[in-house]
């Protein structure tokens, strides 16, 4: 039996949002703006930073999802797994350490941050806009990651070659999680 009753056995994100429509279209605006719109980091980077949080929280689901997302905007598929297992070498720019060391702390530990792991940030050369975006797409993906696992939703190769092929022909797409919703929950105008 799934988490919910109303939910087939193994309920989809999908699912969930048909399901339970309240504020995907403001979660999934928030989104396209945090992750498509103007940032210091790249589409990539974000999605990175994105799939690192997930792959801290052990999010199956997000993580996959997103890996295979920062690999479509031009990230080193392996980068990503190796940076798990050791941030500093994991073969990630020297520059991204302090952001990846600031975003798993904010999501192990937040109330531990200091304007110490802040400095250090801006020490690598990223500005505040950069630390707040950063802060910013580390938040959406633990509060995704937690209705992910919340609702029950699991991650499988199957799912992730859907997820590649979904996410390969939204590539340029400047709105693809609003689409999403769209797609899944009618129009939301």
């Amino acid at each position: 039996m799934a988490r919910f009753p109303s939910l087939p056995e193994k309920p989809d994100l999908a699912d969930v949002f048909r399901r339970f429509p309240i504020g995907v279209k403001a979660l999934c605006e928030y989104t396209d703006n945090l992750l498509r719109g103007p940032s210091p980091f790249t589409v990539g980077e974000r999605e990175f930073i994105a799939a690192y949080v997930s792959g801290i929280n052990a999010c199956r689901y997000c993580h996959g999802a997103h890996s295979i997302i920062a690999e479509l905007h031009g990230m080193d598929a392996d980068l990503l797994e190796n940076v798990l297992r050791d941030p500093a070498a994991g073969g990630v720019e020297a520059r991204m350490l302090p952001v990846l060391d600031y975003v798993r702390k904010l999501t192990e530990t937040p109330a531990r941050i200091t304007d110490a792991d802040a400095r250090r940030v801006f020490d690598a050369g990223w500005s505040e806009e950069a630390l707040y975006h950063a802060i910013s797409v580390c938040a959406i993906f633990n509060f995704m990651n937690r209705i992910v696992e919340g609702c029950g939703i699991e991650s499988n190769p199957a799912i992730r070659d859907a997820q590649r092929e979904r996410h390969a022909a939204l590539r340029d797409q400047p709105r693809p999680y609003t689409l999403f919703a769209r797609n899944v929950i009618g129009a939301l105008d």
